[in-house]
């Protein structure tokens, strides 16, 4: 008697999601500033947690340039802010500046979005279209979806730092507004699968 192929007695392949370590280690390093943050401000104060996180912040840029070989635009405008209005909070004795820089770094995020619309360009196009592929249909709705998104978390953050405490709005910040980005970009997998551009 012949016995049965070996190929019928080994297991099937275990069907576990792919992880990206890379994105894990982007995402730690982004955050990373935030904790910091959050911890000191939490200890000492807003303009103690403000030093610390530009200092940070610049070891963050460093991190990712050293890790990753090179700096995505929207983390390195953000860090530019931070120093720039983290700085103006330090030297002025005002904690008004570092709350309004999340206001200013999403309006101008959102203005170069939805200004690139306007003159029919998708500025996501040029920044991920070598990681997806999709229809100009595709491309001009999540750009409008960015560009308002951003539009309303400057909305939000105004709103939190005008009526609620320090405490409050550093804890928003941190634990606020990242969470949104992550759910809002997830909730936009629909549109990329629906806009994907096919192959040929």
């Amino acid at each position: 008697m012949t016995e049965p192929p070996l190929a019928k007695e080994q297991p099937p392949k275990s069907a576990e999601p792919d992880v990206d370590p890379q994105q894990l280690w982007k995402l730690l390093v982004e955050l990373g500033p935030l904790l910091v943050f959050f911890i000191v401000n939490s200890r000492a104060g807003i303009f103690w947690g403000t030093g610390v996180l530009i200092v940070a912040t610049a070891i963050s840029i460093v991190a990712s340039r050293i890790m990753f070989g090179k700096l995505a635009i929207m983390p390195l405008v953000s860090a530019f802010f931070v120093v720039v209005f983290g700085g103006l909070t330090l030297w002025l004795s005002d904690e008004l500046f570092i709350k309004l820089k999340p206001t200013i770094v999403n309006l101008i995020f959102a203005t170069i979005l939805l200004g690139g619309l306007a003159f029919g360009q998708s500025l996501l196009r040029h920044l991920f279209g070598d990681v997806f592929k999709l229809t100009d249909e595709g491309w001009r709705k999540l750009t409008l979806r960015w560009g308002l998104f951003f539009v309303a978390l400057a909305v939000l953050n105004e709103v939190v730092w005008r009526n609620f405490s320090t405490d409050a709005w550093v804890s928003f910040k941190v634990f606020g507004i990242l969470p949104l980005t992550m759910i809002f970009g997830i909730a936009q997998m629909g549109l990329l699968k629906t806009h994907e551009q096919k192959a040929g």
